[in-house]
């Protein structure tokens, strides 16, 4: 049985299709070669680009079959002879921009079939769908819902009533969208689970009383959001999701959370009810945003950091609380110098 290539690529690119869609500059490169495929240095055919971004690589350059590789000027001189090379200030964005036109089915969820086709989907007769459309089999599309031309529904995908997803969208199979409102080149991954009701109780000795929860979940264009990601929609104003944000799988956005523009939210994160990530903020891997916390512009924050109060505009925070990074830094070692000290001190007293 023969191994499936489950994406596959365009029909290639010449060396200088390549050198004009990144800026690169060739350095004594055979023109007529033509590029169908990508690789890393250490697996490259002669059909492969590649990159080379740091000197750390420069043996596995030397010992490359790529047809053509993109590179700094320094690191040049790395790469044999039979290779291409096409010299660019940044090796590795310029590989993602030719990746991403050999591989363009690779950038947001496929459908099972063909595209405008809605056979095997169940779709209120209220519901309005643009010319375009493509709704998997097994995918439900509820009572006055709108979606745009050019948006991919998946396999066993619900949406709820009145919702709202905008064009060229792709809906992951098995995600469930309800009280949201959807702008243009989002992509959702399978599994998620948006516009459901935030976790908001009363407690008390009694038992704990459910509040209401009122709001809906508004995601702005070119979103995306990684697979099984959870986002409530807001108990008393909306949830939001600023253009351009991108979240990684397994990312939890509590209630009335108000998320910037060209955030970046990694693997595991979890963001309490009321809190505000202005634009372009970054969270590391399993970070953890108190509610009601606001993280200024352009702040970054550590894997695994703790946030329980409000963070300055262009911070860089880490540690449980979180704190400036040399801070914590200064912390850890001196609690390591005084975990030594202990054990010198124990070791002596023997």
């Amino acid at each position: 049985m023969s191994e499936p290539i489950f994406l596959r690529h365009s029909g290639g690119l010449t060396l200088d299709e390549i050198a004009s869609l990144c800026g690169a500059k060739f350095e004594a490169a055979p023109h007529a070669r033509r590029i169908a495929n990508i690789a890393p240095l250490d697996r490259a055919a002669p059909g492969d680009l590649t990159f080379l971004d740091h000197q750390r690589y420069a043996a596995a350059a030397a010992g490359t079959f790529a047809g053509a590789c993109l590179t700094t000027a320094a690191l040049a001189r790395q790469l044999p002879s039979h290779v291409a090379v096409l010299v660019v200030p940044y090796p590795y964005a310029a590989f993602v921009k030719v990746a991403r036109e050999l591989f363009p089915h690779s950038l947001r969820p496929s459908s099972l079939g063909k595209a405008g086709d809605v056979t095997g989907a169940t779709i209120d007769p209220t519901a309005r769908l643009e010319n375009g459309v493509t709704v998997d089999p097994g995918a439900v599309i509820g009572a006055s819902a709108e979606i745009g031309a050019g948006t991919l529904i998946g396999a066993n995908a619900v949406i709820g009533a009145e919702v709202r997803i905008g064009r060229d969208c792709a809906i992951g199979a098995n995600a469930v969208i309800a009280n949201a409102l959807i702008g243009d080149r989002v992509i959702i991954h399978p599994g998620c689970n948006i516009g459901q009701d935030g976790f908001g109780f009363v407690m008390g000795g009694k038992g704990h009383l459910k509040v209401p929860q009122i709001g809906r979940v508004i995601i702005q264009d070119d979103v995306e959001i990684g697979a099984a990601t959870a986002i409530d929609r807001g108990a008393l104003r909306d949830t939001v999701i600023g253009e351009g944000t991108k979240i990684d799988n397994m990312v939890q956005v509590g209630h009335n959370v108000s998320i910037g523009r060209h955030c970046v939210l990694v693997s595991q994160v979890g963001i309490a009810g009321s809190a505000t990530l202005e634009d372009f903020v970054v969270l590391g891997a399993r970070a953890g945003v108190k509610d009601h916390v606001t993280i200024g512009e352009g702040s970054q924050i550590a894997a695994t950091s703790n946030v329980n109060g409000d963070v300055p505009p262009g911070s860089r925070w880490g540690g449980t609380p979180a704190k400036p990074m040399r801070q914590w830094f200064r912390e850890m070692t001196l609690v390591s110098r005084m975990a030594r000290d202990a054990d010198a001190g124990s070791t002596s007293g023997e």
